[in-house]
């Protein structure tokens, strides 16, 4: 198993330390269950197509084919919500934590000898293995032991042990924690989001580099500046022209592209051949959630960036090394 995945599961058992199991006795409480009695699972709770089990093994492989509209559905209300306002890379990254793999897989369900579950994510470069253990049932609260690996790891050199948590949320089986985290996101929504603004913020540098360069191609092709990000785009039948060149995906050419907004503007009154001039800028969509500083690219093609608190950066903030 790569080493960052194994620092993927990590920090999402140690995130916040702020989150206690403690409050699991408060959630027990408002759906009736008791965390610490000794009700032993039944069979029919276990495995039949509504139960526990089946809800894990589902939810398991959406995170594994990274299918956000059928995770959400094993979230609890409260947690579908904060799911929905994070970032589309924070959701993404919440997923992966639960298979530690980066790419979408292709899951597959089996049983080992013993008739214990197994899914396997399969992925180009690598499948990861997750045998699901018999099932600790209190009430409305169930806990499965896992045991996670890289599927051709036969020494067991990358096995993690953890154990998923379930809810039972208006009769059906939903999410409550990952070894001893509990899935709070409305707390946890803020620092997650904080941490792939860093990210989201370098992908909003590339997208500026990559439509001034798709603006380049549009002049040597035609011969002026290209009216707007528009023209830039995908044609939506035939081949590229100067209506929609084909330069920039349909995302940057509509002006949005991971959390961030993108402004082309032209200097002056003319767009015809090279001492035609424009400007670029990329202002977070959603300040402190998907990005904290402005990006400007000036006409001469310098690039600057500044934490002008969501507002359009300038050619006077500091240049970018």
């Amino acid at each position: 198993m790569k080493s960052t995945k194994s620092k993927a599961l990590v920090q999402v058992l140690f995130v916040s330390c702020a989150i206690l199991l403690a409050d699991a006795s408060a959630l027990a409480q408002d759906t009736g269950s008791k965390p610490n009695g000794n009700s032993a699972s039944t069979p029919s709770e276990t495995t039949n197509n509504g139960g526990p089990s089946a809800a894990l093994k589902t939810v398991l492989a959406a995170a594994c084919s990274q299918n956000q509209a059928e995770f959400v559905r094993f979230l609890t209300a409260r947690n579908k919500e904060a799911f929905s306002r994070m970032t589309p890379p924070a959701r993404l990254a919440f997923m992966k934590r639960f298979v530690l793999l980066d790419e979408p897989g292709k899951p597959m369900v089996s049983a080992n000898p013993a008739g214990r579950p197994i899914l396997r994510c399969e992925t180009l470069d690598v499948t990861t293995e997750m045998q699901i253990g018999g099932a600790d049932l209190r009430d409305n609260i169930v806990f499965f032991p896992m045991e996670l690996r890289d599927a051709t790891d036969t020494a067991g050199a990358s096995v993690h042990q953890i154990t998923l948590g379930l809810v039972r949320e208006d009769g059906e089986w939903k999410l409550l924690s990952l070894g001893l985290l509990l899935l709070d996101l409305p707390s946890l929504e803020v620092e997650w989001d904080a941490a792939e603004v860093e990210e989201t913020e370098k992908r909003a540098l590339e997208a500026l580099n990559k439509v001034a360069g798709a603006v380049e191609a549009y002049r040597n092709k035609f011969a002026h500046l290209p009216e707007s990000l528009a023209r830039l785009g995908p044609p939506l039948h035939g081949a590229a022209n100067g209506e929609a060149a084909g330069l920039l995906d349909s995302d940057l050419a509509s002006g949005m592209k991971n959390g961030y907004t993108v402004r082309y503007v032209i200097l002056g009154a003319s767009t015809l051949g090279a001492p035609a001039k424009y400007e670029l800028a990329a202002t977070p969509l959603r300040y402190g959630r998907t990005g904290r500083r402005s990006f400007f690219r000036d006409s001469s093609g310098a690039m600057h960036a500044a934490d002008r608190h969501g507002a359009v950066g300038s050619e006077s903030d500091p240049k970018v090394e």
